[in-house]
């Protein structure tokens, strides 16, 4: 399997847009990792990448030839895993990439009961925004994408959905914790934490505080839903999360300290929770198996909400 080697080797340099870089993670010198280029450009007969003062990058022939690439060492590690599967053992590897809103409790209990099976799996789990999953499921970085998105491409599959409505939690001293659910105008008066950006989450607010033409008067924002959790354990603020958000605390007090209720119907939009592949991409069988068990684990979950 030299030629592969062979392959990666181009992969990792139009990954890098440096053959420097590129020659720093192989591992190998720049002038050997520079000979192997040429050489493949003169079997080719076509250059594959442009080189630029700051680095190379793919021409129109290289992002031919890089899907190419890609595709075979998808299909190599495909193979590899079947034949692992022949001996009763399952080994692979399995790259994962999710979006900050489902970087909840679900995806490291769903590896976790994997890997007590399958010891010899190995996980890559990548934090993405919807945009960069999707491009990680098309360059074959990912094999398995959690987006959180209206809306995805025709150019992957589904193979689960998940309608998220947005939930307020606090602390259980709070004013509003009395209150069975909440309305956007009983949130009016207390500081309210919530992600950056626009999309997800973030969306769902801004459009249900545009219905009704209004805009929280004093608001946090954060990248990260587990310190949103931690940090309404130290102010009267409210916490606009999705389940699928929801961290188990380490300390067991502050968890009792928390409080969720719903939001009333209306208020803002549900958004939609997808667990994605490539289309028309034959995954490994590692990679297959696990995107089972996480899909049966969702119609566990959300018997209802789940399609």
């Amino acid at each position: 399997m030299r030629h592969l080697t062979h392959l990666k080797y181009i992969d990792v340099v139009a990954r890098e847009g440096s053959i420097r870089k590129a020659a720093d993670r192989l591992a190998i010198t720049s002038t050997a990792l520079n000979r192997r280029i040429l050489g493949l450009e003169d079997e080719i007969g076509s250059p594959i990448f442009e080189r630029l003062p700051s680095g190379v990058r793919l021409n129109a022939a290289g992002e031919l030839f890089i899907q190419h690439i890609r595709l075979q060492m998808n299909d190599l590690s495909r193979i590899l895993s079947q034949i692992s599967d022949l001996s009763g053992e399952r080994r692979g590897h399995v790259a994962i990439s999710v979006c900050a809103e489902m970087l909840g409790d679900f995806l490291p209990e769903q590896i976790g009961r994997y890997r007590d099976e399958h010891q010899a799996v190995s996980f890559d789990v990548m934090q993405h925004d919807a945009e960069a999953g999707l491009a990680a499921l098309n360059q074959y970085d990912a094999d398995i994408a959690l987006i959180y998105a209206p809306l995805l491409p025709s150019d992957v599959t589904l193979a689960a959905t998940v309608s998220q409505p947005l939930i307020a939690q606090m602390h259980h001293t709070h004013p509003l914790a009395q209150k069975q659910s909440l309305s956007i105008e009983d949130m009016m008066a207390y500081p309210v934490i919530v992600p950056r950006g626009k999309d997800g989450i973030r969306g769902q607010i801004d459009i249900g505080c545009a219905r009704k033409s209004v805009k929280f008067a004093e608001m946090i924002m954060a990248d990260n839903f587990a310190f949103m959790q931690h940090y309404i354990c130290h102010e009267m603020a409210i916490s606009l999360q999705i389940t699928f958000s929801l961290h188990r605390l380490a300390n067991d007090n502050t968890e009792q300290m928390l409080v969720s209720r719903p939001i009333k119907e209306g208020e803002f939009p549900n958004g939609v929770a997808h667990i994605a592949h490539l289309r028309g991409r034959t995954l490994p069988v590692a990679a297959a198996r696990f995107l089972d068990q996480i899909v049966a684990a969702l119609h566990l979950l959300y018997p209802d909400d789940a399609t």
